[in-house]
């Protein structure tokens, strides 16, 4: 990719996971446990706890992944080496944590991807607050996806065809 491009896709994921983090953020400063199940039901407390910590973990992943952006882009030289191995961690990272979440509280049904409904499917329904954050979410994580397909397997691909070990 030119150097032009990769830094175009270094801002706009950059924006994309700011406004990922203020809705995370904004939702976990706001919720508790005890707020998401007040009737104390061990199923639905072990989902929400499994919903939560995979909403923190995303955070963090999501907080590194901005400050590395911030890095690339504030540099007097755009390094492109150092920038597409960052673009590749934010797609290894924060977009596979967002669709493949540790505790499995949602997938997504790509059936429905095609159809205009929402492809994430819940385990256990949830609250109107979690089932909307998540969709928010998933607009996001999917356009950053579209945005870093390259990352998924074509830049270790030419990295290794350069000779170095990834």
């Amino acid at each position: 990719m030119t150097v032009a491009n990769v830094k175009d896709v270094c801002e706009s994921t950059k924006t994309k996971l700011r406004e990922a983090i203020e809705k995370m953020e904004a939702f976990l400063n706001s919720h508790s446990l005890q707020q998401l199940n007040p009737d104390a039901n061990p199923e639905t407390e072990e989902f929400y706890k499994g919903f939560l910590a995979d909403t923190r973990h995303l955070l963090v992943f999501s907080e590194v992944a901005y400050e590395k952006l911030g890095i690339c882009l504030r540099r007097p030289t755009f390094n492109v080496d150092y920038a597409e191995k960052v673009l590749y961690e934010v797609y290894h990272t924060s977009v596979n944590s967002f669709f493949y979440p540790k505790n499995e509280c949602y997938s997504e049904d790509g059936r429905y991807a095609y159809t205009g409904q929402d492809a994430i499917r819940f385990r256990k329904k949830p609250t109107r607050e979690v089932r909307d954050l998540t969709i928010q979410l998933s607009k996001i994580f999917e356009t950053i996806r579209e945005d870093l397909t390259y990352y998924e397997t074509d830049y270790i691909t030419q990295k290794r065809m350069q000779g170095e070990r990834v």
